[in-house]
């Protein structure tokens, strides 16, 4: 009599394009190291398909999904429960269904930011005056995580205000929150900001607004929310500036991927040495 073959625990990840995405190589890492069976591909899906592919992987006994760009907002359609996270960012980037059958929702890009700066870095928000610059989905997925951590302001600049004015509304019941143009920063005098986050991807094309150094306190920090082979332009000027803290996106690549890991496998697996030989290998 032949075995029964075994059935082996599906995720993957969706995008348009997909073919760069490091989330195959990170998952077999994690479940390598834990030790869990399951397998996690790179799904590239059609604009407008995305509904019917993601019932259809579902359907067919996939356990979950990653979600990068640009079907987040369409993620967030789809799932039937929502973590507060995702809820109020509009954008999912981890699906998965539940015990009851409901597809869930969440976004765990803010909380693998938070857990990058914390853990790897060993830095705290509490307090801090926080410059973010860019008001698009990414800046959504960030905004809770960021506010949870009590700093004492944080300024949404972008170069169309009223897009900044909208997120800083929607999110201003959770914390200190304020708005201005990317053109206002020219104006601004004395160092007042402790922390800027670039989540942008602007800096990846080479263009970076025009940042005036002496808005920075004295033990400011730097983190782009991009990463690339060649450090962006946004890191590029932080350092020409002498800010001494910079730092780029993959440890919250890595930190929201293990995020995902643990929603959908219920064990956090270790990130420390695999963001140092991603940091070697891009």
């Amino acid at each position: 009599m032949a075995l029964q073959e075994s059935v082996v625990d599906r995720y993957a990840v969706v995008g348009n394009p997909i073919g760069h995405s490091l989330s195959p190589s990170i998952h077999k890492v994690f479940a390598d190291d834990t030790k869990q069976q399951l397998t996690y591909n790179a799904m590239l899906i059609e604009p407008g398909e995305f509904p019917q592919d993601v019932s259809n992987f579902f359907s067919e006994g996939g356990k979950g999904l990653n979600v990068t760009v640009p079907f987040k907002q369409e993620a967030w359609a789809f799932a039937e429960d929502l973590s507060i996270e995702a809820e109020i960012a509009g954008a999912a980037n981890t699906l998965f269904k539940a015990k009851d059958g409901k597809i869930q929702g969440h976004n765990t890009d803010g909380k693998g930011l938070i857990r990058d700066i914390k853990h790897n870095h060993d830095f705290n928000l509490e307090g801090k005056n926080i410059l973010v610059l860019g008001a698009g989905g990414a800046t959504r997925g960030i905004l809770l995580p960021l506010l949870n951590e009590r700093p004492a302001n944080i300024c949404i600049a972008n170069r169309t205000i009223s897009k900044a004015e909208e997120l800083a509304a929607l999110f201003g019941k959770y914390g200190k929150l304020s708005a201005c143009g990317l053109e206002d920063l020219k104006e601004a005098k004395g160092k007042q900001v402790d922390w800027i986050i670039n989540a942008s991807s602007a800096s990846l094309q080479g263009d970076l607004p025009h940042l005036p150094y002496d808005i920075l306190s004295n033990d400011a920090a730097c983190y782009d929310l991009m990463y690339a082979q060649v450090e962006t332009v946004f890191c590029q000027w932080a350092r020409q500036g002498g800010v001494l803290k910079v730092m780029d996106g993959i440890g919250m690549l890595v930190e929201q991927a293990a995020e995902s890991f643990y929603l959908w496998r219920g064990i956090r697996p270790d990130t420390a040495s695999l963001i140092q030989s991603l940091q070697k290998g891009i």
